[in-house]
């Protein structure tokens, strides 16, 4: 029997079914009955938003004279002085602390200070350059130090390190004053528990590296292409708050309560 042959027979069957069984033609004028219904039902629920709204239907995809941010957007920027302004601004109003440093001498008094001031007993920070300069094994004799994934151990090990943490210390990638936001890019030495679970965290923010806006950060990403993004992209503005329970705002429970940004320089 050709193909041709088999499509007739199977064709036949379903003729044959129907013929035998009534209930099967039945259910297949009852579900487009069904569609129509529901279509009939569809347009009567947009036709009433629309005449709420005093205006006809939109029936046909609007046009976009443009794709992303407009050109005068694009090519906003503040100063320096402005975006330290409005940064802190921003920063703060969310619950998190600012403060303004000359150089990286000050940065590791600060950090000495409030360890002290809050009793802290443990620190973990990422396992960059920048932060190898701060000495703070030395600049804290009486807490114990510990710099990500240096000297082995697992990711479950170091996890529970930083969960253990008083304080997570690290160095922005990227700071926009618009939002009040940091950006934490994450790398086999930059794990992202530090800036997730310690207690109290502290991003450093090298005053070269803040922008005006926050498309000034994504641009570059996505322009590199998809090989050549990070591990994790990470936005910080202000300690974790939450208000999924009963509409309760509960600070810290998603990560850090407190959080400290250092503009330094």
């Amino acid at each position: 029997m050709s193909m041709g042959d088999g499509k007739i027979r199977v064709k036949r069957e379903e003729q044959s079914e129907e013929q035998h069984d009534p209930s099967v033609k039945q259910h297949g004028e009852w579900l487009a009955k069904l569609e129509e219904t529901s279509r009939t039902k569809q347009q009567a629920f947009m036709n009433g938003i629309a005449e709420k709204l005093r205006r006809p239907r939109q029936l046909e995809a609007p046009e976009h004279p443009y794709r992303g941010a407009p050109d005068f957007w694009q090519s906003f920027e503040w100063t320096l002085d402005e975006k330290i302004e409005q940064f802190t601004s921003n920063f703060v109003s969310v619950g998190g602390h600012v403060a303004r440093l000359a150089d990286w001498n000050e940065v590791r008094g600060f950090i000495a200070s409030k360890a002290e001031e809050m009793g802290a007993r443990y620190v973990i920070r990422q396992n960059q350059s920048e932060l190898d300069g701060l000495e703070l094994e030395s600049a804290l004799p009486e807490v114990e130090v510990s710099v990500w994934n240096e000297g082995g151990g697992t990711s479950i090990d170091w996890k529970a390190r930083a969960a253990e943490a008083d304080f997570g210390i690290v160095v922005a990638d990227h700071a926009a004053a618009y939002t009040g936001s940091v950006t934490v890019l994450s790398s086999k030495d930059k794990g992202r528990s530090v800036s997730l679970l310690p207690t109290v965290l502290i991003i450093i923010v090298p005053i070269e590296r803040l922008v005006t806006r926050l498309g000034e950060i994504l641009a570059p990403l996505d322009e590199g292409g998809r090989e050549k993004l990070p591990a994790g992209v990470h936005f910080i503005t202000g300690p974790s708050r939450s208000s999924d329970i009963e509409n309760d705002l509960t600070i810290g429970v998603h990560g850090p309560g407190i959080v400290y940004a250092l503009l330094v320089g």
